[in-house]
C-alpha cells in the first residue's frame, strides 16, 4: 500500500484500539448444483454490458443509526424512535429524519435499500465482512487493520478486474487507510493508494507527488534507471517485491502532470467547495468526484466517528449526520450536472446499523441485524426504497439482504463476474464472492 501522510489522521472505535497509520512509501512495508434462478441471472449479467465504469465507496465507520437518518420509526416510544423528527422527501409516502434535509430534497435522485442485515457486531470483522464478504479469521479487536492479509477487499477486486483506465491508480483510499480495504492475497500490485490527508484543510497538497527541490528531471530520470537496473539483477519477493511494486506506483504519479492536476482541488469553484460543504467528508467527496473524472475506477472514502454509544444524538445532530448529509447530496448532484452520474455508482454505508433502543447512557449500541445502504447513478433506479424493517428497526421484514447480495450486485453493475476465480496461496480456487443474488429492483 502507498500511503502519502499529512498530519495525524486517527480515529477511535469502542474497543479502544486506535487506527494506525499503514505501509508508507520506502517504508515497511463454482459453478456446480447452481438452481435455474441464478443460472439465469449470471447468462443476464454476462449478457448486458457495464453500468458504471467507477464507484465512489462512502463508509461511514462504526456504524450509522439507520433509525435517526433513512428508517424513521416515528410511531414507536421514544426509546426506540430516538428524539428526531421525520421530514417528508422529494419522493412521496417516503421520510428521512430531519437532519438528512439534503438527502431529502434529492431522494428521487438515489435508492435506500432499509434491509441490509448481517450476523457480526464487531467494527474490525464487521467492517472486514462488508469488503471482502468473508467472515473475519480474527476476533474483533485483535486484527486492528487486517489489510495485507486473507481476502481481497472490494476495491482491490475493483483494480483488479477493471484496472487503470488513466494515469492515477486504480483504487484509491482517503484520508486514511479503509480499515479492512487491502488486497489480501491479491498483493502489492492491488492495494490502495492512500491519501493520508484532509483535502479541507487551506494546505491541503499531496507533497509526496512533487519531485524534491533541487533534484533536476534528468537526474530523477538517471535514479529511476539505476533502480531499475537493480531490480533487474535480482528478482525480488516478499517485502522487497512489494517495496518494488510501491516504488514503481509512486513513479507513474510523480512523472504524471495529469495525476498531480487531478488532486488539485483548490483548482474547484470556491461555490462548489462550499456546497459540499467544508468538512473532511465533504472535501475527500470531491476529490474523489476530480479522481473518478480523471480515470480511477474505485475511489474509498472511511469517514469515522460513528460509534455513537454515548449521549450521541447531539454529535449526530451537530457532528455525523449533516455532513454526511451534505456531502453525498452535493456529489450525486455534481456528478449528474457533468454527465457522470450513469456511469458512476455512489454508495454509502457502514460495517452495521444502530440498535433499535436507545440505551442508559442516551445513546446506540451495535446491532448489524438491520441498517440501511444508499445507492446512486452507476446503472441504478433511482427513488426508491427497497426493503423494509418492522416496527423497530430491528431486523428486515421484506427483501433481505445479505453481505454478498451486495457484493455481487456492486460487482455486477460495474461489469465484473462474481463467479470468477482466483487462487489463494495454498492454490485453492477462490470466487470473488462467497455467492449471493442481485438487490431485488435496484438496477435499472
Amino acid at each position: 500500500m502507498i500511503t502519502v501522510g499529512i498530519g495525524d489522521a486517527r480515529s477511535r472505535l469502542c474497543n479502544g484500539l486506535s487506527r494506525r497509520h499503514l505501509l508508507r512509501m520506502g517504508g515497511t512495508s463454482l459453478l456446480s448444483s447452481l438452481a435455474l434462478p441464478r443460472l439465469l441471472e449470471l447468462q443476464a449479467a454476462a449478457e448486458s454490458p457495464a453500468r458504471a465504469k467507477a464507484c465512489i465507496f462512502l463508509f461511514l465507520e462504526g456504524g450509522p443509526p439507520h433509525q435517526d437518518m433513512w428508517d424513521p420509526k416515528p410511531e414507536a416510544p421514544a426509546e426506540i424512535r430516538g428524539p428526531f423528527s421525520p421530514i417528508p422527501t422529494s419522493v412521496a409516502g417516503t421520510t428521512f429524519t430531519e437532519h438528512c434535509r439534503e438527502c431529502a430534497k434529492i431522494a428521487h435522485k438515489f435508492t435506500v435499500v432499509r434491509s441490509h442485515s448481517h450476523a457480526d457486531n464487531g467494527h474490525m470483522t464487521g467492517y472486514y465482512y462488508v469488503m471482502t464478504g468473508r467472515r473475519a479469521p480474527f476476533a474483533d479487536g485483535e486484527h486492528p487493520i487486517p489489510t495485507n492479509e486473507h481476502f481481497p477487499s472490494l476495491g482491490s477486486i475493483v483494480a483488479r478486474e477493471k484496472g487503470a483506465a488513466g494515469k492515477l491508480p486504480p483504487y484509491i483510499n482517503m484520508p486514511h487507510p479503509m480499515s479492512a480495504g487491502g488486497p489480501g492475497f491479491y498483493g502489492a500490485e492491488y492495494a490502495p493508494f492512500v491519501i493520508e490527508a484532509d483535502p479541507s484543510q487551506p494546505d491541503f497538497e499531496v507533497k509526496d507527488l512533487s519531485q524534491l527541490e533541487g533534484l533536476s528531471a534528468d537526474r530523477f530520470a538517471l535514479r529511476r534507471k539505476m533502480l531499475a537496473g537493480l531490480e533487474r539483477e535480482r528478482q525480488r519477493s516478499g517485502r522487497a517485491a512489494a517495496m518494488s511494486t510501491y516504488y514503481g506506483k509512486a513513479y507513474e504519479l510523480i512523472s504524471s502532470p495529469e495525476a498531480r492536476r487531478a488532486f488539485r482541488i483548490q483548482d474547484e469553484d470556491a461555490k462548489l467547495r462550499e456546497s459540499y460543504g467544508m468538512t473532511q467528508v465533504g472535501q475527500c467527496a470531491l476529490l474523489a468526484r476530480r479522481l473518478v473524472e480523471s480515470g480511477c475506477p474505485f475511489v474509498g472514502i472511511d469517514a469515522p466517528g460513528w460509534d455513537v454509544h454515548f449521549n450521541c444524538f447531539p454529535s449526530l445532530k451537530d457532528d455525523l449526520i449533516p455532513p454526511a448529509d451534505r456531502a453525498f447530496a452535493a456529489l450525486v448532484n455534481d456528478l449528474e450536472a457533468r454527465g457522470l452520474l450513469e456511469n458512476t455508482l455512489v454508495i454509502m454505508m457502514g460495517e452495521m446499523g444502530r440498535t433499535p433502543r436507545v440505551n442508559a447512557q442516551a445513546g446506540r449500541d451495535h446491532w448489524s441485524m438491520a441498517q440501511s445502504i444508499l445507492f446512486a447513478g452507476g446503472g441504478t433506479k433511482p427513488g426508491q426504497i427497497i426493503g423494509a424493517t418492522d416496527a423497530q428497526a430491528a431486523a428486515p421484514t421484506r427483501d433481505p439482504v445479505s453481505v454478498n447480495d451486495f457484493l455481487h450486485t456492486v460487482h455486477t453493475l460495474l461489469g465484473i463476474d462474481s463467479a470468477r476465480e482466483y487462487d489463494d496461496p495454498l492454490g485453492r480456487p477462490v470466487p470473488l464472492t462467497d455467492g449471493g443474488k442481485l438487490i431485488p429492483g435496484l438496477i435499472a
